[in-house]
């Protein structure tokens, strides 16, 4: 039969995503906790080469890391029309018609070799009463042997163009400024869609503990996201998740936003699109990302327990990651390039009660450090008065230094500062009329949850005196 075996974790932004589209798509899988299952763990890290990436995907013996949406979709057959699985063989001519009919016409499907699996040929068996016809295509389950092309045609409405709708607002990103923007908007009885490339909640999401939202004293990332997330659903907002952003266009006052697989038409847009961690940028660290290099506690924090972790940064991010690690894992070293933190008195404050946590101040990161398998051994640095150079050893690192905005969509489209940062005025406007900005790719802007969404409120503010002119 058709297998399919998700591993992952609760945790995992990613992984949760991928568990949402599968169910979204009728997709029937298995999901393996890698938190749970030390053998599958061994089998993630097998199947990447040493690391640690999920989710990892296994479709009848093919495996997939991380892959998007849209992967999900070529790989598995997902369309609008259903789900197609075409059953055949490569020798096959009516197959490779078929298969290339499918293809011209940008329908997705999984074309499933029966000469590669016994139970395929069995499936083909059983559909045909005890014939092995090909190709046999499956469409959400139903079974059509050999169909033509105008068969196929009439099957998929491949003829049928469709009708697009227009959103009176097209929000690029799902973080905590565009959910808010979201909420705004439809409460103003604006239709708003939200097109997210990962995973709704944006870099809030990844957050373990937020200490400082209004109403909350203490709440996850990931709940307060939900939250955000399941306001702005009730009050109507279309969100799409998965989706990447091509390019973006404006024609005859309205906006085409374009992406892998399809086009969205607004009459204005909002660019919240975050920010991305920044790099270090020094040797070793390409290589051994995602095998003891990593960038979020939250994601990638639960494969330490009980081992030594570094942390390079002196900030908000660095130390409260830092404090969340020293949790669960055995050492946590914090390294800093300079004498004194930047980070916030509370959380420098915080460090003296916590056994656990070792700092080295002063200390510029030269290289990451691997053994002779390759695996991770430590941070190599320099003490920026004497010029030594010393190894910090450890299990793994995380990488917390600051963020890089995600704007190179925008980069054609609207001005942007000499940083990459998108320039705004007024209700966060921007240089083009009828798109706006908020939250971390604005300039200016502030990294913290509070602070994006009142720039979310701005932000719908800027949209409704715009629609209403």
């Amino acid at each position: 039969m058709n297998t399919l075996k998700l591993y992952g974790a609760d945790w995992c932004p990613d992984c949760r995503r991928a568990k949402a589209y599968l169910k979204e798509s009728n997709i029937d899988f298995e999901f393996v906790d890698v938190d749970l299952d030390e053998s599958a763990t061994r089998l993630v890290e097998k199947i990447n080469k040493g690391k640690r990436i999920i989710p990892t995907i296994d479709l009848n013996g093919k495996t997939y890391t991380n892959p998007s949406n849209t992967t999900l979709a070529d790989a598995l057959g997902i369309n609008d029309a259903g789900v197609v699985q075409l059953f055949g063989a490569d020798w096959c001519p009516d197959c490779r018609r078929a298969k290339s009919y499918l293809a011209d016409n940008n329908v997705n499907f999984q074309f499933i070799d029966v000469d590669e699996h016994d139970w395929a040929t069995a499936k083909v068996e059983e559909i045909n009463k005890g014939k092995r016809i090909i190709p046999t295509v499956l469409i959400d389950g139903n079974p059509y042997t050999n169909p033509g092309n105008n068969t196929l045609k009439e099957l998929l409405s491949i003829d049928v163009k469709k009708e697009h709708k227009v959103y009176d607002t097209i929000i690029i990103g799902g973080g905590a400024a565009g959910l808010t923007t979201s909420i705004y908007a439809q409460r103003d009885r604006f239709d708003s869609l939200i097109l997210e490339k990962k995973t709704i909640g944006g870099n809030a999401f990844l957050t373990q503990k937020i200490e400082n939202y209004p109403g909350f004293t203490n709440i996850s990332g990931p709940d307060l996201m939900d939250k955000m997330e399941e306001q702005a659903l009730t009050y109507g907002a279309t969100i799409k998740t998965g989706i990447d952003v091509t390019s973006i266009e404006k024609k005859d006052g309205k906006f085409y936003v374009k992406s892998t697989h399809d086009t969205f038409i607004g009459r204005s847009v909002v660019a919240s699109t975050g920010s991305t961690y920044r790099k270090l940028g020094i040797e070793g660290e390409e290589e051994l990302i995602g095998s003891g290099v990593h960038f979020c506690a939250t994601c990638d924090g639960a494969f330490y327990r009980d081992r030594e972790v570094v942390v390079i940064g002196g900030g908000n991010s660095a130390l409260e990651e830092g404090i969340f690690l020293s949790s669960f894992v055995k050492k946590v070293k914090i390294v800093h390039r300079s004498e004194g933190f930047t980070a916030s008195p509370t959380y420098v404050e915080k460090l003296s009660d916590i056994d656990t946590i070792e700092t080295f101040m002063n200390k510029t990161s030269v290289a990451f450090v691997a053994d002779d398998k390759g695996n991770f051994k430590g941070l190599k640095v320099k003490d920026n008065k004497t010029g030594k150079e010393e190894l910090i050893t450890g299990d793994g690192s995380f990488i917390f230094i600051g963020l890089i905005p995600n704007t190179t969509l925008f980069k054609d489209v609207i001005e942007l500062n000499e940083r990459g940062f998108i320039v705004t005025k007024g209700l966060a406007e921007t240089s083009l009329k009828g798109i706006y900005a908020a939250g971390d790719c604005r300039e200016g802007a502030i990294a913290q949850v509070a602070a994006a969404t009142g720039e979310g409120v701005l932000a719908s503010y800027g949209i409704k005196d715009y629609l209403k002119k």
